[in-house]
């Protein structure tokens, strides 16, 4: 699509604006702790700003699956999540702010060893590799600027990560605050204009697939139940445990997370709005369900609104991109080289290597892999089984084992995971028709050996 200037106008000073934001008041003498969680002294308005931002960078596949499926997006993408982190903020969220740790691998450092630790940290660096985000950024570019996609890959993940090199975590946060009004005030105005234009729920019952508006959106209960487990991720984010380690107090914590599930619901509930409009509107072979959002507003909305729109819709992504590579990087710098005989007085400047490692695989992995479910799957699936239980372990003492079960745990909940999804690759015609080697999702097998695994040490503890 050909943009208007007063589309890009917004953009462009959306991107000054970030980078102005990212390098204020950088303090080259800050100490690591201050690098990674800043200091400790996140307060509640910060915590909502920098926990919600973050949560939610994978806007175009939100616009893709309503586009799709219908309002079933908010049962599959939202509601298990409000669920497991009402559970995180009063189960974990207090214990995780009391901790003196500021990573999860340093949980596993201290209960599990030195290999437990290895294993914990080489697990977290995948989890929170921003390859998919980084990708999303790219497409945005790619489709405002019309240049060849790998050239704004590169471009999307430097606006997004430059400034982390100088601030760290306070960079993160300072960001986050702009980037929360603008993805909430883009949404909030589409939806105004399109209602405004167009009507309510009398128009998108008149113009939708009858499907598109009940609960499932035409999956099955088996289907729509797999994101339920795969809301799971929610526990072992490093994302929540970065946030409830730099809280102030375990209060900030617990109530922070509970207030951003709050935001969350409204979000979706614009964001699902938005996307039934999409569909009722976008028609065509030529639409690519991942795109719906930009070309939503870029076709009914003025050229600036659409602009302000669209800018809404990169601080939405590029929030993640930033948080997920200080994430990574700290999984570098902070987990793995620190902990080299070596590397004891590393600090901050291990941490600013193990952001250029992780931009550079970020960006190989989203020109080599185009897709951002594909992504997902080679990143994310297999990660849950082996980390959940070793990781609530931490933090309730009567669920640890012995180290010797939790380092089978972390090797062969991953082994039997990464198996089940070679099957399915292998049995797929391609990776962009992925279907699970007998129906089974890898994590289920994963899970039920690390289910298994702790179930045997804890017999044998009562022996």
């Amino acid at each position: 699509m050909t943009l208007h200037w007063l589309e890009i106008l917004p953009i462009a000073a959306y991107l000054v604006a970030i980078l102005f934001l990212g390098f204020y008041r950088r303090d080259r003498s800050a100490s690591e702790e201050d690098f990674i969680v800043g200091g400790r002294r996140l307060t509640l308005p910060a915590f909502i700003a920098t926990l919600v931002t973050t949560w939610y960078g994978g806007i175009l596949g939100v616009g893709e699956f309503t586009y799709l499926y219908g309002i079933s997006n908010w049962v599959v993408f939202g509601l298990p999540y409000y669920v497991f982190a009402i559970l995180f903020a009063f189960l974990l969220a207090g214990k995780v702010q009391r901790s003196s740790f500021v990573s999860i691998p340093d949980q596993f450092y201290c209960h599990y060893g030195r290999r437990g630790g290895i294993l914990g940290a080489i697990f977290t660096f995948f989890m929170t590799l921003p390859a998919p985000y980084m990708l999303m950024v790219g497409l945005l570019f790619h489709l405002v600027s019309g240049w060849a996609l790998w050239v704004c890959i590169i471009l999307g993940a430097l606006f997004s990560v430059i400034y982390v090199l100088s601030g760290g975590f306070h960079a993160v946060v300072r960001t986050d605050k702009l980037q929360f009004v603008l993805m909430f005030g883009g949404f909030a105005m589409l939806l105004a204009v399109l209602v405004w234009r167009f009507g309510g729920l009398s128009f998108l019952s008149v113009n939708l697939p009858a499907q598109h508006l009940t609960w499932h959106g035409g999956n099955s209960l088996t289907y729509i139940s797999v994101w339920f487990f795969i809301a799971l991720w929610t526990f072992i984010d490093p994302g929540f445990h970065q946030r409830c380690y730099a809280a102030r107090t375990p209060a900030t914590a617990r109530n922070g997370i509970l207030i951003s599930v709050g935001f969350w619901l409204i979000f979706d509930c614009l964001t699902t709005a938005s996307g039934l409009y999409a569909r009722a509107l976008l028609q065509g072979e030529q639409i690519r369900p991942a795109l719906s959002f930009p070309l939503l507003g870029h076709e009914f909305l003025p050229p600036l609104l659409s602009g302000l729109f669209l800018t809404g819709l990169f601080a939405t992504i590029m929030s993640t991109v930033d948080s997920y590579s200080l994430l990574s990087a700290i999984t570098i710098g902070h987990d793995l080289l620190k902990k080299w005989p070596s590397g004891k007085s590393a600090g901050p400047a291990a941490i600013k290597t193990g952001l250029l490692i992780t931009v550079v695989i970020s960006i190989v992995l989203a020109i080599a892999v185009p897709s951002v479910i594909e992504l997902w799957l080679l990143l994310g699936n297999i990660f849950i089984p082996p980390m959940l239980l070793p990781l609530l372990g931490c933090y309730f003492p009567a669920l640890r084992p012995d180290t010797r079960w939790v380092l089978a745990n972390l090797v062969l909940a991953f082994l039997v995971s990464l198996a089940f999804l070679t099957l399915s690759v292998w049995h797929s015609p391609s990776l962009r028709e992925l279907s699970f080697y007998g129906g089974i999702p890898p994590m289920y097998p994963g899970l039920l050996v690390s289910l298994l695994i702790f179930g045997l040490a804890r017999r044998k503890r009562r022996l």
